[in-house]
């Protein structure tokens, strides 16, 4: 088992690929079978496997949930680190925070148009802490 914190650092909201960062541990783990982890240690960002041909996909979903959670809606009563707090811990609340994925031949079980990512839900520059597992099946 190979357990790593990975730092993400982000400018801003939108889905940063990290499938190759990923894969790179994946590889230094040595796991020919089994299963990966991923879990992003922040109230305010979550992690998605999705499109990555299309950044139009990314930029769809990225509006719509925009739109779905506003910022200054006035039931928010957490605004006290800006407008885009509250609206942050909403949307990680309605994404996942966590992925398992499964690993066959030493590679990620993905399919030919998903990657894994990164999706922060702030607007400012910060970094991202993901503790990813690689767990070999016995």
């Amino acid at each position: 088992m190979l357990n790593v914190v990975m730092k993400v650092p982000v400018h801003g909201q939108g889905l940063y690929d990290i499938s190759h960062r990923v894969r790179r541990i994946v590889d230094e783990s040595g796991v020919n079978e089994g299963l990966v982890t991923l879990f992003v240690r922040h109230t305010s960002a979550s992690l998605m496997i999705q499109e990555n041909a299309a950044p139009e996909a990314r930029a769809d979903l990225q509006n719509w949930l925009n739109r779905l959670v506003p910022e200054r809606d006035p039931l928010y009563t957490h605004n006290e680190e800006g407008p885009d707090d509250m609206p942050a811990h909403i949307k990680a609340a309605l994404t996942a925070v966590s992925l398992g994925i499964p690993l066959m031949s030493g590679r990620l079980v993905l399919g030919t148009w998903q990657g894994v990512f990164l999706w922060e839900h702030r607007h400012g520059p910060r970094d991202r802490e993901i503790v990813v597992s690689v767990m070999a099946y016995r």
